[in-house]
This record gives structure tokens, sequence and C-alpha cells, in this order.
């Protein structure tokens, strides 16, 4: 079963928790499929009018901002060795590499690492361990934190609505072809964000620079 059939079995509460709550995790640290639950979610809304897409993108955002706070604050208390018990239980996503290539990304960019971060898996998860671990200055971290979380939740479900919307319009008057334009204009407006952000990560590991100050 698809994600979002199953979502379709449940009350739209519980939708609106459960992507709050998934994202939350991710933005924690845990490695969760927060995107495609949001995504899911965003085009069910689009079908069935008991579904409140403002309401889901506020869930949406919250959980991020929340997640990543406490992830920051779990960081910064745990340091070095949360990262190594990590690493020990989820070693494809917090590998010496994967870490290495955050860190590098967080020592150049700063606060636009959180920022950019939100639309790259990857560095979605690390953000708010990372931050707090090398204790970049909570208010640089919150400032960043909720502008990336409203842009990225609040923006995702913004497309991902609105092409649901056109695309079954567009469905009962051309078919497939209209479903098919819309998706591609939804996808196309998300992957032009990824793709900045993946090439802004890749740009840090080739220059150094110096490490984000204390507090």
């Amino acid at each position: 079963m698809h994600v979002q059939e199953w979502l379709e079995t449940i009350p739209a509460l519980s939708i609106y928790l459960l992507v709050a709550g998934v994202i939350g995790l991710e933005s924690l640290g845990i490695p969760l499929p927060g995107e495609i639950v949001l995504v899911s979610a965003a085009l069910l809304a689009s079908q069935h009018g008991d579904i409140n897409p403002y309401v889901l993108g506020a869930c949406a955002t919250a959980g991020a901002v929340v997640g990543d706070s406490i992830g920051y604050a779990i960081g910064r208390k745990g340091g070095r060795p949360l990262l190594a018990w990590l690493e020990a239980r989820f070693p494809k996503h917090f590998g010496a590499a994967q870490v290495g290539m955050a860190e590098r990304s967080f020592e150049k960019w700063g606060m636009w690492a959180v920022f950019f971060g939100r639309f790259v898996a990857l560095l979605r998860i690390f953000a708010g361990p990372l931050a707090g671990v090398l204790r970049m200055p909570y208010w640089k971290f919150l400032t960043a934190n909720v502008l990336g979380g409203i842009v990225w939740a609040g923006g995702t479900t913004a497309v991902i609505y609105t092409v649901g919307v056109v695309a079954e319009a567009w469905l009962k008057r051309f078919s497939w072809l209209g479903l098919l334009v819309a998706v591609l204009i939804g996808l196309t407006s998300m992957l032009v964000l990824k793709n900045r952000a993946k090439k802004a990560a890749a740009r840090s590991d080739e220059t150094p620079a110096p490490a984000v100050a204390a507090d």
C-alpha cells in the first residue's frame, strides 16, 4: 500500500499529527521519509476537502522547527560522542564521509547551511544536531531554522497542493496530458531549490573554511 493510500484511511487530525511527528523526528536526526509523507499528504489535501492545506503546512512547519531545535539541544549537549553513537547505529546516514561533508558545509556557510539544508535530505537530518555539536550561536540557528522550515514545509505544501488541484481540473478536460504537465511544473519548482542547495554543499567540500565561532 502506498503512503497516500494509507493516509486516506485515517482522519484529518491524525494526518496533521503524523506529518508534524515524522518531520519533527527527521529534523531531530532520525532518518525518516518526512518529505514523502508531506508530499503525499499535500496531494491528498488537494483531493479531499476535509484536509486543510493551511493547517497541514503549519503542522509541517512546526514539526520542522521544533524537531530541529530539539536536535540542536541534543547535539550541543552530546557533542562529538553523539556523532560517534549515531554513526554506529545509522552508518549509511552518519558515516565519516557524510559527517565530513555536512561539517564542511556548516563551517563555510554557517546559518545558510541550516536554511538550505532543509531542502537536502542528508543535511535535513544533520542540521539540528550538527549545529549544536559545532556550537553555532542559537539565535543564528533559530533564525535559519524558522525561515527554512517555513519556506520548505509551507512551500512544498503549497506547490504540491496547487499541482494536485490543477492536475485534477486538467485531468477532467485533457486526461493524462494535463496531469503530466502539472506534475512537471511542480517537480521543476521543487528541484530548482534542491539543486542549488546541493551545488552549494558540493562547493563547500572543495574550499576549506574557519570553524563556526562559539557563543
